[in-house]
């Protein structure tokens, strides 16, 4: 079966990068996606792991993390709760609106803008981090389901399929996989 896209409002909010590993990323005008690389520029840049904890364990794994994608009504609904967050302030490349990230199967495409390519790969993990930012936050992006399964909320990791560059405004068209679906996953 041909995967299926489904159109609808879904755009970028915000695009950031940071080339150091810090916490947060300054938000910017536009980002470059670079195929099989991630964001230019960021520290999480490359065809294998970046992100230190993996690196440790074993620094040849693929980099399934290249561009992190959060949906601007979790920062909603964390503002309601008492937390002050903002675009990139925990770690975002591409903030977007209007795009149930959570809810797409593993291997979904969103085209965005007039050329990038992302294939999303999993579930952004929170961690620890996120209590530094702001205390009990990271509880605070973590939920149960109605059977008591744990919900992953801090948006999800993605790798770069076809280059190009992303800025607020920017349309996102989403295309499934073929089925059956397979859904998210921590990565």
């Amino acid at each position: 079966m041909a995967p299926q896209e489904r159109p609808g409002t879904a755009s970028v909010v915000a695009v950031s990068r940071s080339a150091t590993h810090s916490f947060g990323k300054p938000n910017q005008l536009e980002i470059r996606l670079l195929a099989g690389l991630g964001v230019a520029g960021d520290a999480h840049h490359g065809e294998t792991v970046k992100h230190r904890s993996r690196v440790a364990r074993d620094p040849t794994q693929p980099n399934l993390r290249q561009v992190h994608l959060i949906h601007i009504e979790l920062l909603e609904e964390l503002k309601a709760k008492g937390f002050d967050v903002g675009p990139g302030e925990i770690g975002e490349n591409i903030l977007t609106r209007d795009l149930d990230l959570l809810g797409l199967p593993t291997g979904t495409l969103l085209a965005i803008g007039e050329t990038a390519v992302v294939e999303v790969t999993g579930l952004r993990n929170p961690c620890v981090q996120l209590d530094r930012f702001q205390k009990g936050l990271m509880a605070a992006c973590l939920g149960r389901d109605a059977d008591g399964g744990l919900i992953r909320k801090a948006g999800v990791m993605s790798i770069v399929r076809r280059e190009g560059d992303v800025r607020a405004g920017d349309a996102i068209r989403v295309t499934l996989p073929p089925e059956p679906h397979r859904p998210l996953a921590a990565v």
